[in-house]
């Protein structure tokens, strides 16, 4: 089986425009993943696996998982119209990448 016949794992949003700049803020991907992010007993944010910031070769990515589109449609929906609106980078990945 090729990665294209495997499904989508991972919808990838980099911190780097079409263009090839740097996105900012640089705190956007975690100000994103706050949406569905709770705070624990131990006083730190934890974010939903379902969106996520991660770090991919240095650079500031936020993890959709393509699930939040039937889960949250509203969130999912919000997400993308800011990556689109912002000519962010998005990437499909079939790789499982929930230990980024």
């Amino acid at each position: 089986m090729t990665d294209a016949d495997k499904p989508v794992q991972t919808i990838i949003i980099q911190g780097i425009t079409e263009e090839g700049r740097k996105f900012r803020p640089s705190d956007w991907a975690e100000r994103m993943g706050g949406m569905l992010s709770t705070f624990g007993k131990d006083h730190r944010i934890h974010y939903s696996p379902m969106l996520r910031p991660i770090s991919l070769d240095g650079v500031k990515c936020l993890a959709v998982d393509p699930a939040l589109e039937h889960e949250n449609p509203l969130v999912f929906n919000q997400v993308m119209d800011f990556a689109r609106r912002n000519q962010l980078r998005i990437v499909e990945s079939h790789d499982d990448l929930s230990q980024h």
